[in-house]
């Protein structure tokens, strides 16, 4: 008995270390926008503050992005930088549009944490540290990729003729 309470608090203070822990990908850009959270509140609505910023996220099947067909440019709603191309955009069934792929690797930044008792990697714009959503390792070829992003988090810009 006393092994399984000792074992148990050896766990339990392992997921509070994994928990503080982050390690994080991200890019060096020269142009970076940093704005005070008034700054961004006076910008977007509350439920864009609630995920770019507090890195929530909306729904399932509620965002007008998750559906959309049609052919152009995801763009990060805080900043507009491009993201995701609609080519890499695939169905996942989630509710969150879903991408194999960003535009490049140095438009997303990457946090791993443990803030729900396991490990999950959060998506970021590289520009305004935007939070997009995660990316998860069960996406189509050719990356393996399903970066789960929430449609708050987007601006759609459509290819034109």
């Amino acid at each position: 008995m006393k092994t399984c309470i000792y074992l148990g608090l050896i766990m339990m203070s392992l997921i509070a270390c994994q928990a503080q822990q982050t390690t994080t990908k991200t890019t060096e850009r020269s142009d970076a926008i940093v704005k005070t959270d008034a700054e961004w509140k006076a910008e977007l609505n509350e439920q864009e503050f609630y995920v770019l910023r507090q890195a929530g996220t909306e729904r399932s099947f509620t965002g007008d992005l998750w559906d959309n067909k049609k052919e152009g440019t995801y763009v990060c709603r805080g900043c507009q930088l491009p993201l995701f191309s609609s080519e890499t955009k695939f169905k996942s069934g989630t509710g969150w549009p879903s991408f194999y792929q960003p535009i490049s690797d140095d438009c997303i930044a990457e946090d791993v944490d443990y803030k729900i008792g396991y490990k999950r990697v959060e998506v970021h714009c590289a520009r305004c540290g935007g939070h997009q959503g995660h990316v998860f390792e069960d996406g189509p070829k050719p990356t393996g990729l399903r970066y789960c992003i929430n449609s708050v988090s987007l601006d759609f810009v459509e290819k034109k003729e």
